[in-house]
């Protein structure tokens, strides 16, 4: 008898406690995959989330709130800021590029945006549309590649909007009189063009021109606003003085993209840890698993090796038999555990990048995988250690002391 005839008779002599510990390994396994995945969308997101917008000013409020509204389009301004500004942004010594957001408004739970078309070149260069062209007029708009395959739409095909009310905003874009309500049932966007695949939050979001609120909201000349303002600094080393000037207006913060990202980074990694050390308290369940599935083989076939020693075959071979049952079973959990985390990701990275902004990548392989193959291993092989030994240390003239 070869020793992997051993092997595979004595598993599947235990099915169900072999299947109990594939499942724990794989389980846990396909935990920590998703884990990695979103770990590392999250930091890739972060990375090109705000491309060379280095400061955005906004309403006061919390200045990670204002950046993730702006450009994850995640959760609610912080408010609204007078036109006025926007225009003194443009025509400062130190800004490179200025552009003037304004938000309120969704097309099927999906952001309408307005914002000079000019925009695209600055954050994505001379990346061309999938389809169509830019937005040049009042009512045009151009969609991301997410929102045109989840809604299905094409250049030409024209919808109307309605009013995001979101009540943690003291200063959204908010209807005075009943007739503006009327407007979003009135005014028709047309779509003129759809955007690639940026692998970014601007993927799920409609943009139209920044004018597209006050026509619809009612602003009044003397009353324009904005939600915010992006900023392309001529040096990084101007951006304190633009800062200090901005927030020197009352009802006015200038944020820091990349500090404000690092905050929200740091609250998603402390989360993360907890999670991570949850599921490496189920790795050690499922090693206690292994342990207690090979214990129970071994005290169960102590004749049986007892036998085998009888018959010729070394102490190695018991030995070696016994290591091979708990790699069979952790590689089988490994292998079913790393499948089911991709698809894990494959499955959910849709409703993640539409409620986050945060596109997984489910074909993503990296170090921390290889981390995890061979901690999982490890930790099987220490399992495995025990019972192994306690097979290899056994007399076979025992099998005749009854």
């Amino acid at each position: 008898m070869t020793q992997w005839t051993l092997i595979f008779r004595n598993l599947a002599h235990r099915k169900f406690l072999s299947l109990l510990t594939v499942i724990s390994v794989t389980v846990t396994v396909a935990l920590l995959v998703f884990l990695i995945l979103c770990q590392a969308s999250v930091d890739e997101g972060a990375k090109k989330g705000y491309g060379p917008f280095e400061l955005v000013i906004g309403a006061d409020g919390s200045d990670s709130q204002l950046v993730l509204n702006t450009f994850y389009h995640v959760g609610a301004p912080t408010g609204n800021i007078p036109l006025d500004v926007l225009n003194q942004a443009k025509e400062n010594d130190q800004v490179m590029n200025a552009y003037g957001m304004t938000t309120g408004d969704n097309y099927n739970g999906f952001p309408i945006v307005g914002i000079e078309a000019e925009y695209f070149f600055t954050r994505y260069g001379d990346q061309k549309l999938a389809s169509g062209k830019l937005y040049q007029s009042l009512g045009d708009v151009v969609v991301g590649a997410h929102v045109a395959k989840s809604l299905n739409l094409h250049v030409g095909d024209t919808f109307k909007g309605g009013h995001g009310v979101i009540e943690e905003a003291d200063h959204s874009f908010e209807e005075e009189e009943s007739g503006h309500h009327d407007a979003h049932e009135t005014f028709a966007y047309r779509i003129t063009g759809i955007l690639p695949f940026l692998n970014t939050p601007d993927d799920r979001v409609v943009f139209t021109t920044m004018e597209y609120a006050w026509a619809v909201h009612g602003e009044e000349q003397s009353h324009k606003e904005v939600t915010a303002i992006l900023i392309k600094p001529k040096s990084i080393g101007g951006l304190p003085l633009i800062k200090q000037q901005y927030e020197a207006i009352d009802n006015v913060q200038a944020a820091y993209t990349s500090k404000a990202v690092a905050d929200v980074l740091s609250v998603v990694d402390k989360g993360t840890e907890m999670i991570s050390l949850v599921t490496v308290l189920c790795m050690i369940l499922a090693s206690i698993s292994i342990l207690l599935s090979l214990t129970a083989a071994a005290n169960e076939r102590q004749k049986d090796v007892g036998l085998l020693r009888i018959i010729g075959k070394s102490k190695r071979f018991i030995f070696m038999s016994f290591i091979g049952e708990g790699l069979v079973l952790v590689s089988l959990g490994l292998l079913i555990g790393l499948a089911a985390g991709h698809l894990s990701g494959f499955l959910f990275k849709d409703i993640l990048f539409e409620y986050t902004g945060i596109q997984i990548k489910a074909l993503l392989f990296n170090g921390q995988h290889v981390l995890l193959i061979v901690g999982t291993i490890l930790f099987g092989l220490l399992a495995m250690l025990i019972p192994s030994f306690k097979m290899y240390r056994i007399d076979p003239m025992q099998l005749f002391r009854a």
